[in-house]
């Protein structure tokens, strides 16, 4: 008997490991398989693209914010696998009547060792996962060497359009542009207080002039022609399109990241 907490403090009880899991977050897919538990997964989401076969070999069962309960209740898995932001508190009540559900809750780095150190123990994969921290610590240790002599420099990271939507405070992306040395200038900032607040683009002078606006390539799939509207609202700030999957994706992602990332500074600064 195996009892576990998740990181909403839950206690989940398992006579053995689990052996059939559905994951609804893309980032924990793709933890999942590097970590080999590639034969345990039987369904995915559609937004689950790494690794790229999964597309034909395992089940879809609807997205991140709708799923297919019958799908799911036929594939009788042993666990489900959400996340807080990812998934609805409501997605998660209905699922837990199939099989237990395992919610993640990442907003730092170091929630990100555990929950790597979690699905270790969970999945019976304690060296696995011990070899992916061992990896992300040294390579976060290099980054940090790498980066300790930037400057700040102030930024705005847009995630929607149609209403305008940035990373405030509290979230993974904001976490990953501080340890850039990239200010936000909506973390924290009292006249547009949230996690995602929507934005006007005309306040940006006053709500902190960013010097660079990131503009990612999800969830919404911002092109160069958008940064052409954004950039007239702003004092010359120089406008880029990043890969979203580097600055919110947790799990085995981050250790490509901190790769990104030294490119990225490195194009800002030419």
């Amino acid at each position: 008997m195996k009892a576990l907490k998740d990181q909403l403090g839950t206690t989940h009880t398992f006579e053995t490991s689990p052996q059939r899991i559905i994951s609804l977050v893309p980032s924990q897919t793709e933890l999942l398989y590097d970590l080999g538990q590639e034969a345990k997964i039987i369904g995915v989401t559609k937004f689950c693209v790494h690794p790229y076969h999964f597309k034909s070999t395992k089940k879809r069962v609807g997205g991140t914010k709708k799923v297919h309960y019958e799908k799911i209740r036929l594939l009788k898995p042993d666990i489900i696998i959400c996340n807080k932001e990812e998934n609805t508190q409501e997605i998660v009540e209905r699922l837990s009547e199939i099989c237990p559900v395992w919610v993640t809750n990442i907003i730092t780095i170091e929630d990100n060792f555990q929950i790597i150190s979690d699905f270790g123990q969970l999945f019976n994969c304690r060296t696995e996962a011990q070899k992916w921290n061992d990896k992300l610590a040294y390579a976060l240790t290099d980054f940090k060497n790498f980066i300790k002599d930037k400057r700040l420099k102030k930024v705005a990271y847009f995630i929607w359009k149609n209403p305008y939507m940035v990373a405030g405070s509290d979230n993974f992306i904001n976490e990953l542009l501080k340890l850039n040395h990239f200010r936000n200038i909506y973390d924290n900032n009292p006249e547009v207080p949230g996690r995602y607040p929507e934005i006007a683009l005309d306040r940006m002078k006053t709500e902190g002039d960013p010097e660079i606006v990131f503009l990612s390539s999800e969830p919404f799939p911002f092109k160069k022609e958008d940064g052409y509207e954004i950039e007239q609202y702003t004092n010359k700030a120089q406008t880029v399109i990043v890969d979203g999957e580097m600055f919110s994706w947790y799990g085995s992602r981050l250790l490509k990241a901190f790769d990104y990332f030294k490119m990225l500074h490195k194009n800002i600064e030419n």
